[in-house]
């Protein structure tokens, strides 16, 4: 015992690195405990254990629709059809079509009606690929135009009849039917895709999220660096075992994060990204439809359908963009709770580190708990052995 007036003497710890904060922020988690005053209601830790784990004094050991090929000929071939377009770009293109199954004026109109129980993303993004350049509109035009016009004769086929083209050719004209038919198909791509876009990027933003984090993480990830002397446990194993004697509902504390592995796969930053691309792809979309109300007849169903599609998307926009501005609120007030600086210290590193520490304290509890096991299977094994001795010596003593 000491005697009075003289304090006892501490042993030397091993030290924590850990990262102080050196003024409590505003809403921070910090600045709340000085304003209310931090409630008593951690667990006592015995020092004395503290110290004989963490002494100092003990050494620590050591721990494929190019344009390029040749061209067919004219005339001649197997079917005497009419060749115009480059070998390689024709075949691509053919076998292209025969993945769509269906006839060219049925696909078009699925295209200018953007009817997507006929044509699905990949259908419309390959239609896109192989769409006519305007060197082989021009050399369409040239060459065909006065055959399928005046009935004139090239090469000994007469083309009033179109079925006498490849397939290729034949397919280039029906798109040439319409005006500005690429921008019609990347519009239609951009319709089919918009829906899936949107639930896959931003669906989490209507989702019900859980309890609020109220830990600051950045020093807790260091309790696994400090071990103790006799290198069997860590800081972390420590706090884990202090809080199964102490305060055992602690120790599921992981149960109130139910989204936070979710939440940690969340990039804020990508996520503008997508909503700006979304955004210009609804302006490109706008100025197709603007450019459409001259195109007359062949374009009258596109022109309905685009209205109607854009009235709906830029409802869904507008309803996402404002959720993501409460998303990136949210976030910013996560980091300053915690007393960071959201700029230097981001959502995604907040909940990275987060879901980080939630791991290794799981881990270090279920350590102790096979720890503990090993040691009590030991014990009962011990006491076996002595119970076995001491039957042993009283048969002895009664011989």
């Amino acid at each position: 015992m000491c005697s009075a007036g003289t304090a006892p003497r501490r042993s030397s710890l091993k030290p924590l690195h850990w990262s102080k904060v050196t003024r409590a922020l505003q809403g921070s988690l910090w600045e709340e405990l000085q304003r209310h005053g931090e409630p008593q209601i951690a667990p006592e830790f015995d020092v004395s254990e503290l110290e004989s784990l963490f002494s100092a004094t003990v050494p620590k050991p050591a721990d494929s629709g190019g344009k390029g090929g040749g061209r067919r000929k004219s005339a001649g071939s197997k079917n005497d059809k009419v060749h115009l377009i480059d070998l390689r770009r024709a075949n691509n293109t053919e076998i292209m079509l025969t993945k769509v199954k269906m006839p060219l004026p049925d696909m078009m109109a699925a295209v200018l009606a953007m009817d997507e129980s006929i044509l699905d993303a990949d259908q419309v993004e390959n239609l896109i690929k192989f769409c006519p350049t305007k060197e082989e509109m021009e050399l369409l035009k040239v060459n065909i135009r006065c055959l399928i016009m005046n009935g004139f004769t090239i090469t000994g086929l007469h083309t009033g009849d179109k079925e006498n083209l490849g397939k290729c050719e034949q397919y280039f004209l029906e798109l040439m039917k319409v005006p500005r038919v690429e921008s019609k198909m990347r519009v239609f791509s951009f319709k089919i895709q918009f829906g899936s876009q949107l639930e896959s990027g931003y669906g989490f933003l209507f989702e019900t999220r859980g309890s609020a984090i109220g830990f600051k993480l950045d020093s807790l990830l260091k309790l696994t660096d400090t071990r103790a002397s006799n290198s069997k446990m860590t800081l972390m194993h420590y706090l884990c075992k202090v809080l199964a004697a102490k305060s055992p509902a602690l120790l599921d504390f992981h149960l109130d994060l139910v989204s936070l592995e979710a939440a940690s796969k969340i990039q804020l930053k990508s996520l503008a990204e997508e909503m700006q691309a979304i955004i210009k792809g609804i302006e490109k979309v706008k100025q197709e439809l603007l450019a459409s109300e001259n195109d007359g007849p062949v374009s009258e169903v596109f022109h309905k359908t685009l209205k109607e599609f854009i009235s709906v998307a830029e409802t869904e926009v507008a309803s996402v963009t404002n959720l993501y501005s409460v998303v990136g609120r949210n976030a910013d007030a996560l980091a300053l709770y915690f007393g960071e600086d959201p700029a230097r210290c981001p959502f995604e590193q907040v909940t990275a580190t987060l879901l980080n520490f939630v791991r290794l304290f799981r881990k270090a509890h279920e350590e102790n708990l096979k720890q503990a096991e090993l040691e009590k299977k030991k014990a009962e094994k011990e006491a076996e052995m002595e119970k076995a001795k001491g039957i042993n010596l009283t048969k002895k003593s009664d011989t």
